[in-house]
Order: C-alpha cells, then structure tokens, then sequence
C-alpha cells in the first residue's frame, strides 16, 4: 500500500486543548490500512500535539497551570514581541512538547491505549486556524 496523506484542520478558540484523535481515526479508516504507522504533523510553531489521559478533564488543566508557571506570557527576557505577549511564549510551549506523533495502527485502528487520545495544544491566547499533516504507511 502507497503512503497516504491529508491535511486535517482545526480551528481552535485560543489556549486550550482539542481533540483530534477521531478525525485522525477516520482518516486512517478511509486509507483501508491494516496495519501501519500513522504520522500526525502541525504545521505550526506555536502549537503542539500531545498524547494524554481523555478521562479526567483536571489532567489538562494541570497542564496547562504548569506550562503557564513554567513559560509565562510577556516574560521581560523575550525579545521576540511583534504578535503580543504570549507569542515567544508560544514558541518555548511548542518546542517543550510535541510538533509530530507517531502512532501505530492495528487492525485498522489507532493503537492508542484505554485512555489516550490526541488533543491539538494551542498555546496561543486568540483563535486560529491549524494545519496537522497526517501521514499513513505499511
């Protein structure tokens, strides 16, 4: 089977997480893979891609207290301001995390655990719209 890929997107809110593990799901559906590997991509250098618990929505906003005590928006060390205070804060999120996820496919399916799913990290305060490259191979 050829590699297959699509570009999926999503608009996001702001700061926050988005789940995305379903319209991943779908996509590898569609291809008729088996078994596999399956890249997911963002196109993006403020915002990330993470694997985490889908159960308990405490688990993100620990998360997100953590990163935001650990990277703070308008910190006076950054110079990079032009698009506001939490840009360059952005940026430093994104390389703490994930850009790109490999996930293996089984029977068809995503092999992710019980309670995993894939979820967009926005790091940016305002809305935007998110570019994820999804790549699938035998």
């Amino acid at each position: 089977m050829p590699i297959q890929q699509t570009v999926l997107q999503q608009q996001t809110r702001g700061r926050g997480f988005y789940r995305l593990d379903d319209d991943i799901e779908a996509f590898v559906r569609t291809s008729g893979m088996v078994s596999g590997l399956c890249n997911a991509f963002i196109q993006h250098t403020s915002a990330s891609l993470i694997i985490n618990e889908n159960a308990d929505p405490a688990v993100q906003n620990d998360l997100e207290r953590f990163i935001s005590d650990l990277v703070i928006d308008g910190d006076s060390r950054f110079t990079h301001t032009a698009e506001g205070p939490d840009d360059m804060s952005a940026h430093v999120r994104s390389i703490l995390t994930q850009t790109s996820l490999n996930i293996p496919v089984i029977d068809g399916r995503l092999a992710l655990g019980t309670w995993q799913s894939i979820y967009l990290w926005e790091h940016r305060t305002s809305a935007h719209l998110r570019k994820i490259l999804l790549t699938i191979s035998a």
